[in-house]
């Protein structure tokens, strides 16, 4: 199955572990394809960079995890959607590349985006569902 982590998922598991921390986890064994853009990826450095200013301790496993995710996830070129869908037009992104890399599950807590849930067959679901729907425990 092919998914597409919000940029709080990533983050969230990298800094504090939890579900998102499983999910990662799960990734990294194999139970998903991690689909994503290179502006996502940015996106994640960025978001990580600004957060270790508050947590140092924790900013030197952020690092490693960006490379292994730049390394072993599906990057696609996802065109810009021709008509906002979300509330926040910067989440948009992440449906772009659901779309273009036929994901049909996005994992986010961002509740823009979980408001578009079933947009064009795709999923949004918080990282507690897609836990419990799509990983065995």
């Amino acid at each position: 199955m092919r998914v597409v982590l919000d940029t709080n998922v990533v983050v969230s598991g990298v800094f504090f572990g939890g579900v998102p921390g499983k999910i990662l986890a799960a990734w990294s064994a194999g139970a998903f394809v991690l689909v994503l853009s290179p502006a996502i990826l940015e996106e994640y450095r960025r978001v990580g960079h600004e957060l270790g200013v508050r947590y140092p301790a924790i900013t030197a496993a952020f690092e490693p995890v960006l490379t292994l995710i730049a390394m072993n996830a599906v990057i696609v070129d996802a065109p810009p959607l021709t008509v906002p869908v979300s509330a926040d037009a910067d989440d948009d992104m992440f449906l772009a590349v659901a779309l273009a890399a036929k994901a049909a599950v996005v994992v986010s807590g961002d509740q823009d985006l979980l408001e578009v849930s079933g947009w064009r067959g795709v999923d949004v679901l918080t990282p507690r569902q897609f836990l419990e729907r799509h990983l065995p425990t």
